[in-house]
């Protein structure tokens, strides 16, 4: 039985994203901007909040986090799929994909937690703007993150675990570009039934629990904004929402598209594409919802620009 259990591939291969060599260093170039302005966007967004002292508040403190997640998961895949651009020989050996793999699936959990732990603060904030302050007081919100990021752990841990409890013994080609879940079990020499049924049940769970908060919520939020009577509130109050309802439905949208949709034989590019969106562009985008449609956010980097531009000629 523990001859059984060891795994005789020490490395995979990663065939990347195309074999095209003509296009590899406009792809190298593309997406090295894309991690740029992730990292950039992000980061600025994550360190406005701190030193703006307007922006200290419960709704901006999850959008801090939010960033920082953004930053994290991108940084899991980019960095290393960039380099092997200029590499004849793919290779992760296998504790660094596995590495990669839990990585990824924390902070993409996180991600998805923590949008619903934005839906019900602005559920808690439109509906209730009286107790607010009781409702997601300090102490409440720091105990949102510290859940969010504890279900994320386990949900990766459970992840990771189902996919390489499986055993490897022959192919070690993945065709895609970072160790994903749904490639590497098709590698598996061993049945993966269980490992399958675990990842859905845990990601079933905790993903519809996520969603099911996001809809009450924004039940709740639609039915608040249609009874106010002033036309000047409407559209504040639906502005206060639109950006994180349209990185919900960049981000779920992506993510159930890849895990949830049938597979195909010829499904191996079309993943990759997938992939690239929720990896690399949804975390880049996010910043610029979020600064672009939210005034408070323009307002205070452009204070602190200002700030700082003043300050030279002074």
């Amino acid at each position: 039985m523990e001859e059984k259990n060891q795994t005789s591939v020490t490395e995979f291969i990663l065939l990347g994203l195309t074999n095209e060599l003509r296009i590899q260093i406009p792809l190298f170039v593309l997406f090295l901007l894309f991690y740029f302005v992730t990292v950039a966007g992000n980061i600025s967004i994550a360190a406005l909040i701190v030193v703006e002292p307007r922006l200290h508040t419960p709704m901006y403190f999850l959008l801090s986090n939010l960033s920082l997640s953004d930053f994290c998961y991108a940084s899991v895949i980019a960095p290393n799929m960039l380099v092997h651009f200029f590499s004849s020989r793919k290779v992760i050996s296998y504790s660094a994909c596995a590495a990669q793999t839990y990585f990824f699936g924390v902070f993409a959990s996180t991600e998805g937690y923590m949008l619903a732990a934005m839906a019900y603060d602005r559920y808690a904030a439109i509906c209730h703007p009286l107790l607010y302050p009781v409702i997601i007081s300090k102490k409440v919100c720091i105990q949102l993150v510290a859940a969010v990021y504890l279900g994320a752990l386990l949900t990766a841990a459970v992840y990771t675990g189902s996919t390489f409890h499986s055993t490897f013994c022959g192919p070690n080609i993945i065709n895609h570009f970072f160790c994903d879940m749904i490639p590497l079990m098709k590698l598996s020499c061993s049945d993966t039934f269980v490992g399958k049924t675990m990842i859905f049940a845990v990601g079933f769970i905790f993903g519809f629990t996520s969603l099911l908060i996001m809809f009450i919520s924004y039940a709740y939020i639609i039915a608040a904004i249609l009874r106010i009577s002033t036309n000047e509130g409407r559209p504040k109050a639906f502005s206060t929402c639109g950006s994180h309802m349209t990185v919900v439905l960049l981000f779920y949208g992506t993510a159930l598209f890849m895990y949830l949709r049938l597979p195909s034989s010829d499904s191996g590019m079309q993943d990759k594409v997938v992939s690239v969106f929720y990896t690399l562009v949804n975390p880049m985008l996010n910043p610029m919802i979020y600064s672009l449609r939210n005034q408070e956010v323009k307002g205070a980097l452009w204070k602190r620009v200002t700030c700082n531009y003043r300050g030279q000629f002074h």
